[in-house]
């Protein structure tokens, strides 16, 4: 990417939705500007902000919403989104599969505000939701990757997402991969990149 283009993030203090963005910048070395805003400055923040939620990227000025076309544009920008056409569709695949699994994640831990509802939400994404998704997600990495890597025999965009996934579900269950080989294989090897490993070891711990 160009030197002279001005690039910041904007999002909270914590991994959240962000951070598949962030882990695409560690490995294709794209160092950019973030501004991480706590909970309490953001309702002034807000207005800014051109669909009123984060993340959002600024390129020169210009702020761009929605975290899944914003890691997209980079990927694509730093050489991760697959090595043709056709890869770069099972790229897309891959990473509308883990959206479903984050987005069931989100609502069942952080959007219900009904304890009893959320409880029961809960219970059907670890029980229900969960192991069909992963058991669908392994299945089109089988048939699309080469045993590690989720699309082709590079490492793409879509293994990032993959991790960041897979890392909130650890939370829930820390035997979960035992249950995935293809999982942990592709997690393992996406932990042993230098550029991710460096980034990992220096992560800010957050609460979320």
């Amino acid at each position: 990417m160009s030197s002279a283009t001005v690039r910041k993030l904007h999002y909270f203090d914590g991994r959240g939705r962000a951070e598949a963005i962030r882990l695409i910048l560690a490995l294709g070395n794209e160092k950019i500007q973030e501004n991480r805003y706590t909970f309490d400055e953001w309702p002034k923040i807000k207005p800014e902000m051109p669909l009123g939620q984060l993340p959002v990227l600024e390129i020169d000025g210009e702020k761009f919403p929605q975290s899944a076309a914003i890691a997209r544009h980079l990927a694509r920008q730093l050489k991760l989104g697959g090595k043709n056409d056709l890869e770069s569709m099972k790229c897309d695949i891959i990473v509308d599969t883990m959206q479903e699994i984050n987005e069931g994640y989100y609502r069942a831990w952080f959007h219900i505000k009904d304890e009893q509802e959320k409880k029961e939400e809960q219970k059907i994404f670890i029980n229900e939701v969960m192991p069909k998704k992963l058991q669908g997600a392994e299945k089109l990495m089988a048939a699309y990757g080469n045993g590690v890597w989720t699309v082709g025999d590079n490492p793409t965009w879509a293994d990032l997402v993959v991790y960041d996934t897979i890392e909130n579900l650890l939370k829930m269950d820390g035997q979960l991969l035992d249950k995935h080989s293809i999982l942990k294989t592709n997690r393992e090897a996406v932990a042993k990149l230098p550029k991710l490993a460096e980034y990992l070891a220096n992560r800010k711990e957050t609460s979320f």
